[in-house]
């Protein structure tokens, strides 16, 4: 099944940015919302002139705030005439060990990642059981397996939260024309994590997406991207104890 009209939230950049090329590329139109229309705006006019035959939709949205994601959601729905796919990827990566004065940069990341996501999941799901037919995906992270601590353990907490949402979705809409896929990206270059060095197994933007895209179109329930070498290691971070993954991370 070709899903002709996809939503992106957090598409002004990185991760988000990326995927709106290259589903573009594959000629499907396109709704991007992000709190940086002007970025929204460029990406919108080079994707246009680039390829022929597709529609793009901006709208301004801050997932933080929810009564806005469910009007944006409805509207491009409006517009469009029906949604095939929502890809709830707006999110944030900063935070600090728990306990050393920086709750208000966890409170937001926990805020971004988990209920604003849930928000999103919300919002589209009213739609797709109105359609009776959809795909959701949520970009999860492979942190979600194992939460190693440090700056990353409220980070981490929210992407295992929004794993086991999107899998408690999953569960309700079995045997139904709604499906539903989580995926788990390792080390990919992005705007979150531009000025962290020398972190192995990155890869480039680019290629990390291209691993997304192509599972979220094979519609998988599941998928760590790219899966080489990162469904090995996420076996290894699920099943090894955790004393060995934090020497090895």
């Amino acid at each position: 099944m070709v899903r002709r009209n996809i939503v992106i939230t957090g598409a002004s950049s990185g991760l988000g940015e990326e995927m709106a090329r290259q589903f573009a590329a594959k000629g499907r139109n396109l709704a991007l919302c992000a709190r940086r229309t002007e970025k929204l705006e460029k990406l919108r006019d080079e994707l246009l002139a680039k390829h022929s035959g597709i529609e793009i939709l901006i709208k301004p949205l801050d997932v933080n705030d929810h009564d806005a994601v469910f009007t944006v959601f409805r509207a491009f729905r409006d517009e469009l005439g029906t949604i095939d796919r929502v890809i709830v990827n707006a999110g944030l990566g900063k935070g600090q060990p728990l306990g050393t004065g920086y709750f208000y940069a966890n409170k937001a990341t926990a805020e971004t990642n988990f209920v604003a996501a849930l928000a999103q999941c919300e919002a589209a799901m009213e739609i797709f059981r109105e359609q009776k037919a959809g795909h959701l995906v949520v970009i999860s992270s492979m942190s979600a397996y194992r939460n190693l601590g440090k700056n990353t353990t409220t980070y981490a907490a929210t992407k295992a939260g929004v794993s086991a949402l999107a899998e408690g979705i999953r569960a309700d809409t079995a045997g139904t024309p709604i499906r539903v896929s989580t995926i788990l990206p390792g080390y990919i270059r992005s705007e979150m994590n531009e000025k962290v060095k020398n972190t192995p197994l990155i890869v480039d933007t680019v290629k990390g997406v291209t691993s997304m895209v192509s599972a979220i179109e094979k519609e998988r329930a599941t998928a760590d991207c790219p899966s080489w070498p990162w469904t090995v290691i996420g076996f290894a971070m699920r099943n090894l104890p955790l004393g060995i993954v934090k020497k090895l991370s």
